[in-house]
């Protein structure tokens, strides 16, 4: 590579230097040495981060070749291409080593794959390959796969490659995690099978560089020349072996800038560490440190607010936010009766601030946890207010709710077909696809609907005894839950439902992440239930709730969680369910302790900085959980807000009477369950049958466009096959009719022996 030019003069600095406030400036300029760019919410940090990288190149320190620059996201990485480009007046070619880490890690990896084993060729495997692959692995291992579920496995390995530790590297705790001490083998297992078919997942990307970096020397020095600079956004949210990654390289230069804000440290649960920004002096003597706390988004009133909350944790570097923005409106904090009244009550702001000409897409509702949202949605359907969730699903199209709702529909309306195939193997019963494929045969056949087909095919031969055994037991659950319906509340109905089917077992098995906010989600679904006196009418409103998506692109409200909120702003801002418990959660304080509770007041801080103008905070005295009211006092960082920028109202529109009722209904809603139920152990009782048609005859339905009730469902005997026939049937072979029953037939069969088939399943023998 030819020698780089003498660079310009530093004090002609071009005008995108120009146009930056001071500490951003300076962070620009300070080229040499390690620098920490500590950036307060709204500082611009991204604008110093872009300027400095296109300084770099405008002052001829460094060929684009020569500089590391490493984003979280490929949208973060893009929109630093287009910045240079707009700061150089031109695009900027040949900057190779700019992109996420994931990205990066995988070309230098190409590069060195044999390294570790691997060709450059290889692939890297998504979550569902993973999964797969760990099945084999616990099947071929003999480990009972529902005990030690693969998801808990990958959950595991994505933690220990997050901090850096090869097979070799864990210790006795980490060990015993999985498979009462089986954890390293599993690990071990799992990275060989990845060798042997030439791939990695995500993890990998990262470790087998760090491995190779440590264990081959001249590889490492390859990188620290070629690397003038780096440069790291969002490094508050890096893990482990990403900070490892990124020490070695800066270790001959030093020449490493990293920008972040130890104050939105939000992510633990992905492997982020805030302590690797809060020890980068350490790592680095000498570390020039940038502060930019001028604000431009928010209100001073806001900032304040924010700042004063953000003082209460002990492990931070320590700014001050300010802004040359007026004064503005002081944070309200509302206290209202119950979650109900919070969802009227933001609703009645926000259409009051359309009234005052608000665009609805400058507003939005950051909550603490998923099932938070279904309370606006319902409200807002109510009232005609367009909304989207952002960086999840609508409540009621989360798979979970789909399911239990499936199992709902089928207990309601028994020839609901599409809801009956979603459920009638979730959770797994060993219900495959051939067993559908021949519930549907029979269906088409003889147009009747699925479940009434399959209450046909669990008296025949046509389906291998295991099916049948456990569709009959499916069925007769359904048969009980039809009749249970008659007696029960529809959200009594619904916790009956998860826990016989075996559904509330499987998430208590699950121990991925995401398993404890499905669980949370189902316990919403109930709780939202016991609004309705009927299940028709909980369904009839769940349809008009899954219809409200097709509003075009109207301008709406925006409903997320605080962590999806991150790097985001709105004119104004609702956060609601600040309550001990909900906020912050009970069960990161459980987890983490006092690491869990700072960072729970980190994501409040973040989510206080989203707004710009208007920002309301909400807590309710009372939630129902369980089906139970609970009491519920305001959390501890409403205390922690400074008086002086914060504005307290409260509104009990309910009264302490009401609240005496609702507290009075202590008795556990499973209690009467267990009472008086009846044995369901045998595998067909008398008249389980005529039960399960009791339930068609109860509900009209649609078949083949007409509506008629569930009497002629009846399956009808065919005419042209009488006793003595020679017949063809696909799985047996040929036979003879030996006798006749209805539809069933009893067939003495050349090679498979004498089976009880149903009719529509065999044909005339030529």
């Amino acid at each position: 590579m030819t020698d780089l030019p003498a660079p310009p003069s530093r004090d002609d600095l071009p005008a995108y230097a120009q146009r930056l406030n001071p500490p951003q400036r300076e962070a620009v300029i300070t080229t040499e040495g390690p620098v920490l760019m500590l950036a307060g919410a709204g500082t611009g940090k991204t604008a110093a981060l872009t300027a400095r990288l296109a300084h770099l190149i405008a002052m001829r320190l460094a060929w684009p070749s020569e500089i590391l620059c490493v984003t979280f996201t490929n949208k973060a990485a893009r929109e630093m291409r287009e910045r240079v480009a707009r700061h150089m007046g031109q695009a900027v070619e040949g900057m190779p080593w700019l992109g996420t880490f994931h990205s990066i890690g995988a070309k230098m990896l190409r590069r060195h794959a044999e390294l570790v084993g691997l060709q450059s060729n290889y692939t890297i495997i998504d979550t569902d390959d993973q999964l797969r692959l760990l099945k084999q692995l616990i099947r071929e291992n003999d480990l009972d796969e529902k005990r030690w579920p693969a998801r808990q496995l990958s959950g595991l390995l994505d933690r220990w490659k997050n901090r850096g530790l090869n097979p070799g590297g864990l210790d006795a705790v980490e060990n015993e995690s999985y498979a009462n001490g089986r954890g390293e083998q599993f690990y071990r297992l799992y990275q060989e099978r990845l060798k042997s078919l030439n791939a990695c997942d995500f993890g990998d990307l990262l470790l087998h560089m760090l491995n190779i970096f440590r264990q081959h020397r001249d590889v490492l020095e390859q990188y620290q020349r070629r690397f003038k600079y780096i440069l790291v956004d969002e490094y508050q949210d890096t893990n482990q072996v990403q900070y490892l990654w990124l020490r070695l390289l800066a270790q001959e230069r030093k020449n490493i800038c990293v920008v972040g804000d130890d104050d939105q440290s939000i992510y633990s649960w992905r492997g982020a560490e805030v302590a690797n920004i809060l020890k980068f002096e350490k790592d680095f003597p000498g570390a020039k440190v940038v502060k930019l706390e001028q604000n431009y988004r928010s209100t001073p009133q806001i900032l304040a607010t924010a700042s004063g909350l953000i003082d209460a944790n002990s492990q931070r570097l320590g700014k001050t936010l300010w802004t040359e923005l007026p004064a503005g409106d002081k944070v309200r904090v509302i206290g209202v009766w119950d979650a109900p009244e919070e969802a009227r009550r933001v609703g009645e702001e926000i259409e009051r601030l359309e009234r005052e000409g608000a665009p609805l897409d400058e507003i939005a509702i950051l909550v603490r946890a998923q099932y938070q949202t279904r309370e606006f949605e319902d409200r807002f359907i109510q009232i005609g207010l367009n909304y989207r969730i952002v960086g999840g699903f609508r409540f009621y199209e989360r798979a979970e709710i789909r399911d239990a709702l499936a199992y709902l529909r089928v207990i309601s309306q028994p020839a609901d077909d599409l809801a009956f195939e979603r459920i009638y193997n979730q959770p797994k019963r060993g219900l495959g696809a051939k067993t559908l494929e021949t519930m549907r045969r029979h269906a088409r056949r003889t147009g009747l609907p699925l479940a009434a087909a399959s209450l046909d095919l669990v008296d025949s031969d046509e389906l291998p005894a295991r099916a049948r055994n456990t569709l009959t037991g499916l069925l007769k659950q359904f048969v009980y839950w039809r009749e249970s319906a008659e007696r029960e509340t529809p959200a009594n109905l619904l916790r009956l439902v998860l826990s016989e089917s075996g559904y509330d077992d499987m998430l208590a098995k699950d121990r991925s992440a995401e398993s404890a906010g499905r669980a949370e989600n189902l316990s919403e679904l109930a709780r939202a239930m016991e609004e309705y006196d009927t299940l028709g009418d909980f369904l009839e409103h769940v349809g008009l709730v899954m219809d409200n998506d097709a509003q075009g692109d109207d301008e709406k409200v925006t409903i997320m969680t605080m962590h999806a909120a991150k790097g985001l702003e709105f004119n104004n801002v609702f956060l609601p369910g600040w309550e001990e418990g909900v906020f912050p959660s009970q069960r990161a304080l459980d987890e983490g302790g006092l690491a869990s509770l700072e960072e729970e007041r980190r994501l409040a801080y973040v989510a206080i900085t989203r707004a710009r103008r208007k920002c309301t905070i909400l807590h309710a005295a009372n939630r129902r959980i369980f089906g139970q009211w609970t009491s519920s006092i305001p959390s501890r960082f409403i205390e922690e807000l400074p008086d002086e920028h914060i504005e307290q109202e409260t509104t009990m529109s309910g009264g302490a009477s009401l609240w005496r009722a609702n507290w009075s209904e202590s008795e556990d809603p499973f209690a009467h369950v267990a009472r008086d139920r009846p044995d369901r152990s045998t595998a067909r009782g008398p008249g389980w049958q005529r039960a399960l048609a009791t339930g068609y005859e109860t509900k009209p339905v649609r078949v083949a466009e007409n509506k008629r009730s569930a009497a002629s469902f009846a399956a009808k005997a065919r005419t042209d096959v009488a006793i003595g026939a020679r017949v063809f049937h696909e799985k047996f072979g040929y036979g003879e009719v030996t006798d006749q029953e209805g539809n069933k037939l009893e067939i003495a069969f050349e090679k498979a022996g004498t089976k009880r088939v149903i009719d529509s399943f065999v044909k005339l023998a030529d």
